[in-house]
């Protein structure tokens, strides 16, 4: 259980505000204040500090809510398998990017069920950002996600390395056989909302041919997969998306591949949990049980 001083840290953390912290807490502002000063004293350290008027975290204060955020994550995962005897199914609270969750997971959670078939099942499907924070509010356990992840916060397997593509409509007008990715710079361009991993790896692909989405005429930001798929199909533009999300439509001629000198790539699809937690053999085991058969599994090497 955490400390209830830990607790009114975490919810500055969330806020960086003292006020804010209060009110979610329903406390005072000054009782918040003490339980930092408490910290700090215990921890012999500030936790925050103003830069230009704003509550920002010491180096301290940063390596203290990694520490407590998988703390608070834990306790939950405890308190859920104290309340099931050993003998229970092994239920399921997890999240998944929208590629993995309509591509990827069906057949080995079919799998899972029929393993399992008193198992309870949680499946969140939503983009890298939001299940990122599930996980650290305790929401999930542990999450499969396209994006990126701060290595600092998480421990992950590599679930699957997937190629990326430029796609359109097999019927979509383009003038002659785009080489580049300038050369598709005047088309519309289907991108997802903000927080998706697909949407990053996107960003941070046009960033080494010193591109960014700006640079398109025209950007269709469009929140949910299926829809993107969908206008895609009816020759709205183009789009990046990874092969499992388009292998369908590819084989049977719906979308085409475009293939770019200067968009060669593949990335990594990532289960992901809290750094440090108790329950990662917990996890590893999960994983070898949702892992599609026949992919690679080894660890992804962290970050320095």
């Amino acid at each position: 259980m955490l400390d209830f001083r830990i607790e009114s840290f975490l919810a500055v953390c969330r806020h960086m505000n003292y006020t804010r912290a209060a009110e979610e807490l329903s406390l005072t502002q000054p009782a918040v204040s003490q339980h930092i000063r408490w910290l700090e004293e215990r921890y012999g350290t500030p936790l925050f500090h103003y830069a230009h008027k704003q509550l920002v975290l010491t180096p301290a204060g940063e390596l203290l809510r990694t520490a407590a955020t998988t703390v608070q994550h834990d306790d939950g995962q405890l308190k859920r398998q104290m309340q099931h005897t050993l003998q229970a199914p092994q239920d399921l609270r997890f999240g998944a990017t929208p590629t993995v969750g309509t591509y990827l997971l069906p057949r080995p959670l079919a799998d899972y069920h029929r393993q399992h078939p008193q198992a309870k099942l949680f499946l969140r499907v939503d983009n890298t950002r939001a299940l990122c924070q599930g996980i650290d509010r305790g929401e999930l356990d542990f999450a499969i996600v396209e994006g990126y992840v701060r290595k600092g916060e998480y421990d992950t397997l590599l679930y699957r390395r997937e190629p990326y593509l430029a796609v359109c409509a097999a019927h979509y007008p383009l003038s002659g056989q785009p080489r580049r990715l300038t050369d598709l710079l005047e088309h519309p361009l289907l991108v997802r909302e903000p927080g998706s991993g697909n949407r990053e790896i996107l960003s941070r692909s046009l960033d080494r041919s010193n591109l960014s989405l700006s640079d398109f005429r025209v950007l269709l930001e469009v929140g949910d997969l299926n829809v993107l798929k969908q206008l895609l199909l009816l020759g709205c533009g183009i789009a990046f998306l990874y092969r499992a999300a388009v292998a369908d439509d590819l084989a049977q001629g719906r979308l085409r591949a475009l293939r770019l000198e200067d968009m060669q790539e593949h990335n990594d699809i990532a289960f992901i949990w809290r750094k440090g937690s108790l329950f990662a053999r917990h996890y590893q085991a999960l994983f070898q049980l949702l892992c599609p058969q026949g992919q690679p599994s080894p660890p992804i090497a962290p970050a320095p």
